[in-house]
């Protein structure tokens, strides 16, 4: 069986050198390490690995940015969320930006290594407690309501404005754009951009009076 070649990404040291030391066999190979998002995309793209071992959370950019950047660059990186956090607003951004699995940090170590042998070969490893979130999620009707940031992109999108000209006036990337674009469209059950300006109109989600 093929080497896994994985790096690991957490912003404490102590940890990094923990899950070197549990993956420390003769089935993978730990090929760099980063301390944040940035450097992970760097590390990532100068390996090339099979499997990226993240935390969620770490200095600059988001876990749920760090994994879609990831998939972008490198469409076939398997990432594993390796965290302590199991709440909805962490578990499901990362879900659907693209992670393979998510485990929490209290993981026992053969679970672990078994889950690593999972991920890279691309099937879904979830802790129980994940998959739990997620069941219940897809048995709740999806909210009619959209955040502050869905709500500023729609409403320039009702002024005329292109992905790029919302990017600019936000400061994000146009990626992101089309992201909260595809949120927007799934809540209010439309196609495209006219469609769910007028569905936020009728609905009251945005004033005609600006």
């Amino acid at each position: 069986m093929p080497i896994i070649r994985l790096i690991i990404v957490d912003d404490h040291p102590i940890v990094r050198d923990g899950l070197r030391g549990i993956l420390d066999t003769d089935d993978f190979e730990v090929v760099g390490e980063a301390a944040d998002g940035s450097e992970a995309l760097a590390v990532a793209l100068r390996t090339a690995p099979d499997v990226v071992l993240l935390d969620l959370r770490m200095p600059g950019m988001s876990g749920a940015e760090v994994i879609r950047r990831l998939r972008e660059q490198q469409p076939g990186v398997h990432v594993l969320v390796l965290t302590t956090f199991d709440d909805d607003a962490d578990v499901l951004p990362a879900i659907a930006e693209g992670a393979t699995g998510y485990l929490l940090k209290d993981t026992p170590r053969d679970e672990l290594r078994r889950a690593v042998h999972a991920a890279a070969r691309g099937e879904t490893v979830l802790s129980p407690t994940v998959a739990g979130i997620l069941t219940r999620k897809a048995r709740e009707p999806e909210p009619r309501t959209l955040s502050p940031r869905e709500l500023e992109v729609l409403r320039l999108i009702a002024r005329g404005a292109t992905n790029r000209e919302v990017a600019g006036k936000l400061f994000i990337t146009e990626a992101t754009v089309k992201t909260h674009l595809l949120h927007v469209y799934g809540k209010l059950a439309v196609n495209d951009r006219a469609a769910a300006v007028a569905a936020a109109y009728d609905l009251g989600l945005l004033d005609r009076q600006r």
